[in-house]
């Protein structure tokens, strides 16, 4: 027992600290047992060893509390401040506009008052001082015009707060005016330098006027600096009064009639054009969100007014004399707004009738019927309701009557009126034009149909749907298609209708949906969706536009009529290139038959000459023999590159004549040599004549392109880039709109494009550069993107039967047998008589004949160096030449013999190309 306990101790004393004084042996006993339970107590999350530590006491404050009490005084008071002034801010941002306006306004008035108290009189204290070193410092001698320039701009803020729109311009004005002024002041009072002091420079233009003075003093000198700052100064008189240079006489008359020194031609009629813009201000006003709930509300329940009663009040109104009092003074106020409403439409309509133009359909057609304002509330009264525009989101006006903005078929004419001049070709010859008649007449276009309707609520119930902000106000229906114009409410984003393509297809049954946005020139977004009745475009109505008929350039064609009803011509001149491209089916080669068929129409052999090419053989046979062709139609592609080079020849020459005769265009040397001005130079056998227009038309750029690339493209880009001004235009069609058949240098360079139905993305890209032309559905359906425009124009071909082409064709060989140049096809007769052992290696075997022949040795070895072949093609060369009498035969590894003479070299080349030596 005794061991144990001393064991214990003997542990307690070891293991464990040891009791605190004052402790009792009982306490001490049990120590051990402590020590035992340690390590579950260890184990245990509850134990936190630093919580037995006591807290270490602050040390004592040496202010005693008087800072923490200033700093929380401190801090209260700072947030305090700061929510009053937050709370001000936030109940400025809560006011009017008009009385923020009026604020800048009297600040400005008081900023006024001020500068005036120091610049007019001795101002004492800080605030003068101040006034004097700004405004005196920086303005000079004229500080005593600043309070006069800040009071009228109080004044005009306080007098026109609703333009704002005009601040900027005048600060712009006024800021030029300023410059100009006081650097011509500056000037005036000897241009001082900062080295004699600043008073010197607050004596003249001030700081302002020193700046801009002396760089130019120091630039172009006194004699220049004071026309520039005139200058300065009068272009911010001019864009402070908003005064165009142009419209100077015009204002000079006006402020002269105000001031009685010129008396006043103009003769008013009896005050309508005050009335109409005292009327367009109420139509303005009525047509305000605020006027229309108001009227919604007065109207509101009430029985709808007579139509007779109140267009004849309106009327009366609207010929009131100035300053009568109202037609009736003691009405209600719900008879008053209702006449106001219709005063402004007949207001509208008779304007429009006074100048000459037809009345908007906005306007024109006044509507019976029942509107609802955004409150829900209906009222039934006597304003342009079925087609009216307001301000209204568009979903508020989603059940009103779309209105069909097609274009209205224009009157077709007779004919093209005669020449006024009647061109004489060559000899006694009189060429008469084709007439209109042998062309067919077309119906009149299809106007609105339940189809339309059905297709608009489908439109507006997918709005609906997927509640989106917008509804359809009118629509354009073309031949092929029609477009829906489609308004946004406010803050809906375009992508909102962008992504509904494919949901907007699902409803109108229909999967070549093409959406616009926005439509060019207009703030809606279109959706073009294809009609279920196709129309016929026919060529005889688009030649028989009045258009057509006042212009009497040879080179405008016809192309057909676009999606708001109004057809479509091109002046090939200004294209000045085109390239046509499409799918087959698509419509290529009847836009190309239209291209021709308009060119014989309108234009004599003497006008435009074409070349035809045809690698397909049977698309433009039907114009074999008319008098416009300058060779035969070309189907051999070999023979078609030889005609593009002497396309290429043909440019040369006439510029030749262009920059002899000093004349930038063909146009310009065509009149003159018409009117006698160009004449041969002396002793010069030549008989000047006008050049024609040479329009080369290529119906398979693809086939040329597989036979001849290089050559090929090179004449393409060489007339592309020269041509326009020498009369020269190309029109290239193609089927394979790929990147090897329209390179980039091509592309580059025929800037005019018509892209037909395309069958995948990539050949709409090489085509336009950009999408579109894949969901084109075909049969003449194309986009036509004219050089200078930013998006293209949809349109439906036209259409010209071969019963058509055959007439015009057969009028035209009538008239005039063709003539052709025997320069074109030289080339070709010539190219025959190559021997067909040489093949392709012609130029290669002349450079090697020449080699040998101008050397004097005849060397396999050195035909592999020098022309870099390999040894089989050097040999075959060799070969070539000793078959021809140029060497002598082999002599095993000796050179051989050459037989020619360096004199005889250019006979032995012409044999080698089958020429005559």
């Amino acid at each position: 027992m005794a061991s144990r306990t001393s064991g214990k101790g003997s542990r307690s004393t070891t293991g464990s600290p040891k009791p605190r004084a004052g402790r009792t042996g009982g306490a001490a006993k049990k120590a051990p047992a402590q020590k035992a339970a340690a390590p579950a107590k260890k184990r245990s999350p509850a134990k936190r060893a630093p919580a037995k530590k006591a807290a270490p006491k602050p040390a004592p404050s040496p202010t005693g509390g008087v800072y923490r009490l200033t700093r929380a005084v401190w801090l209260g008071l700072a947030h305090a401040v700061g929510a009053m002034f937050r709370g001000v801010g936030r109940g400025a941002k809560g006011l009017d506009p008009a009385h923020r306006k009026d604020g800048l306004a009297l600040l400005l008035l008081g900023v006024a008052l001020v500068i005036a108290a120091g610049t007019w009189s001795n101002l004492h204290g800080p605030v003068g001082d101040l006034v004097e070193m700004l405004v005196t410092g920086a303005f000079g001698r004229l500080d005593l015009l600043v309070p006069i320039l800040l009071g009228a701009i109080a004044v005009r803020l306080i007098r026109h707060p609703e333009k704002p729109e005009a601040n900027g311009r005048i600060v712009i004005g006024l800021s030029a005016l300023v410059i100009g002024v006081l650097g011509q002041v500056h000037l005036a009072c000897g241009a001082p330098g900062r080295e004699k002091g600043t008073e010197a420079i607050q004596d003249a233009g001030g700081l302002i006027g020193w700046a801009a003075s002396t760089p130019l003093l120091f630039t172009v000198g006194e004699m220049l600096a004071v026309p520039l700052l005139v200058l300065v100064t009068l272009f911010g008189l001019l864009v402070v009064t908003a005064t165009p240079v142009n419209a100077i006489p015009q204002r000079l008359r006006l402020l002269g009639t105000k001031l009685g020194l010129v008396p006043d031609t103009s003769e008013p009629l009896d005050g309508a054009e005050g009335d109409d813009e005292r009327y367009d201000d109420q139509w303005r006003e009525q047509s305000s969100p605020k006027a229309r709930r108001g009227a919604s509300r007065r109207f509101s329940g009430s029985a709808a007014l007579d139509p007779d009663s109140a267009e004849e009040a309106a009327l009366s109104k609207r010929r009131a004399p100035r300053g009568s009092s109202p037609l009736h003074p003691a009405a209600e106020g719900r008879q008053l707004d209702a006449v106001d409403v219709a005063a402004a439409a007949a207001a509208a309509l008779d304007g429009a009738v006074l100048h000459g133009m037809q009345p908007s359909p906005l306007v024109a057609d006044l509507s019976h019927g029942i509107a609802t304002d955004r409150d829900g509330a209906e009222y039934t009264v006597e304003v342009p309701g079925a087609r009216e525009a307001d301000s209204e989101p568009p979903a508020a006006r989603a059940g009103s009557v779309v209105p069909d903005l097609t274009k209205a078929a224009p009157t077709a004419s007779d004919g093209l009126p005669p020449r006024a001049e009647q061109l004489q070709l060559s000899g006694d010859i009189t060429y008469s034009l084709p007439s209109l008649d042998l062309l067919e007449r077309g119906g009149p276009g299809k106007t609105r149909s339940a189809a339309n309707d059905a297709v608009v609520a489908s439109l507006s119930r997918v709005f609906e749907e997927f509640k989106v902000d917008a509804a359809v106000t009118g629509f354009t229906r073309g031949p092929t298609v029609t477009r829906y114009e489609v308004e946004l409410g406010p803050a809906v984003k375009v992508e909102r209708i962008t992504a509904l393509t494919k949901n907007i297809a699902y409803a109108v049954a229909s999967p070549d949906v093409r959406i616009i946005s926005p439509i060019p020139g207009k703030s809606a977004v279109g959706i073009e969706i294809p009609n279920t009745d196709r129309e016929m475009v026919n060529l005889g109505d688009v030649l028989r536009l009045a258009d057509a008929a006042g212009d009497e350039h040879p080179m405008l064609v016809a192309l057909g009529k676009d999606v708001e009803g109004g057809y479509v011509m091109a002046n090939i001149a200004k294209m000045p290139h085109v390239l046509v491209a499409g799918a087959t089916g698509s419509g290529k080669s009847s836009c190309i038959n239209c291209l021709i068929t308009s060119v014989m129409v309108r234009a004599t052999p003497e006008d435009v000459r074409m070349v035809l090419v045809d690698p397909k053989r049977v698309e433009l046979t039907a114009y074999e023999g008319i008098p416009h062709l300058i060779t035969p139609i070309i189907t051999n592609p070999k023979r078609a590159a030889e005609a593009l080079q002497w396309v290429v020849r043909e440019m040369d020459l006439r510029y030749d004549d262009l920059a002899a005769y000093g004349y930038r265009h063909i146009d310009d040397f065509n009149a003159a040599v018409r009117s006698g001005k160009v004449k041969p130079p002396e002793g010069s056998e030549r008989e000047l004549r006008p050049y024609p227009y040479l329009l080369v038309i290529v119906d398979e750029l693809a086939d040329l392109m597989m036979v001849a690339p290089r050559d090929v493209e090179d004449a393409i880009v060489r007339i592309t880039q020269l041509a326009r001004a020498a009369g020269i235009h190309l029109v290239l069609a193609t089927q394979r709109p790929s990147v090897d058949v329209v390179t980039g240098l091509i592309k580059a360079n025929v800037p005019s494009r018509l892209a037909f139905a395309t069958s995948s993305l990539a050949d709409s890209r090489v085509i336009l550069d950009q999408p579109g032309a894949e969901k084109l559905i075909g049969k003449g359906d194309g986009l036509f993107l004219p050089m200078g425009a930013n998006k293209p124009t949809r349109m439906q071909g036209a259409f010209v039967t071969e019963a058509e082409v055959a007439a015009v064709v057969r009028h035209c060989k009538e008239q005039m047998a063709p003539v052709f140049r025997d320069d074109v096809v030289v080339g070709s007769q010539q190219k025959k008589e190559i021997d067909e052992e040489i093949g392709d290696d012609l130029d290669l075997l002349c450079q090697a004949a020449e080699l040998v022949v101008s050397t004097q040795f005849g060397s396999t070895s050195m035909l592999q160096r020098k022309l870099r072949v390999g040894f089989a093609k050097a040999g075959r060369l060799m070969d070539l030449m000793e078959s021809r009498g140029v060497v002598g035969p082999s002599e095993g590894s000796k050179a051989r013999d050459v037989l020619v003479k360096p004199d005889e070299l250019e006979g032995v080349l012409a044999v080698i190309r089958g020429e005559t030596p």
